[in-house]
């Protein structure tokens, strides 16, 4: 079913509202980066990651692919004080308006942003199965890499979340036939196939993957 503005609208007034920050956020990402701005999460999608998070008790996290910030103020909200979130990116310039935004949130202790491609980053970490959660919203080419480079980190029953898994319908367009729709297309179908772990597919906004490791 297609999100329409009216049903967008209904789902987030029926889900816990943003605050004023996370509402200023959103306005600052719209004004900076207006043809960029659809790479923010939606914040029904955001609440999601927040409760998900807390429902797991994670405290190790990771996210690939921070842009400016929204996702892992959502995700940095659900960790105990603790808790920490390794955030990649390559971009200085819309991660500064992350980190602005991280500090008026409270939560700039508990993210570690690494600066560098994500991949050399998620191969660099131990290979101790100590990640509780992990969110991948990056580029599409590199999720198929992503995702097995985070499965032997994850502890069982620890869960990593792969958003934009629909494409906008794209996934079931012949047609379709950008690198990305393919890389995507690719990950479901390993992630479907993968004996390590439980996944769900959601039809949350662009679509998003659930994958439970057993």
């Amino acid at each position: 079913m297609d999100i329409t503005p009216a049903l967008s609208d209904y789902l987030l007034a029926h889900s816990t509202p943003a605050d004023e920050l996370l509402r200023d956020l959103a306005a600052e990402t719209a004004e900076a980066y207006p043809d960029a701005s659809v790479m923010q999460i939606s914040h029904d999608e955001g609440e999601f990651f927040t409760m998900l998070v807390r429902i797991l008790g994670a405290k190790n996290a990771v996210e690939v692919g921070v842009f400016t910030g929204y996702s892992s103020i959502c995700v940095a909200r659900g960790l105990p004080d603790d808790g920490k979130l390794i955030a990649c990116d390559v971009s200085e310039e819309w991660t500064s308006i992350a980190r602005k935004y991280w500090e008026r949130a409270g939560v700039a202790d508990k993210i570690d942003l690494r600066i560098a491609p994500a991949i050399e980053t998620l191969r660099a970490l131990p290979t101790d199965p100590v990640i509780d959660f992990a969110f991948i919203d990056a580029d599409k080419e590199g999720y198929p890499d992503y995702y097995e480079e985070l499965v032997p980190r994850l502890r069982p029953g620890g869960v990593i979340a792969l958003d934009n898994v629909l494409r906008g319908g794209r996934v079931v367009d012949e047609s379709a036939e950008s690198a990305a729709d393919a890389a995507i297309r690719r990950v479901n179908d390993i992630v479907v196939a993968d004996p390590r772990v439980h996944c769900v597919m959601l039809p949350l906004r662009d679509g998003v993957t659930l994958a439970r490791k057993l």
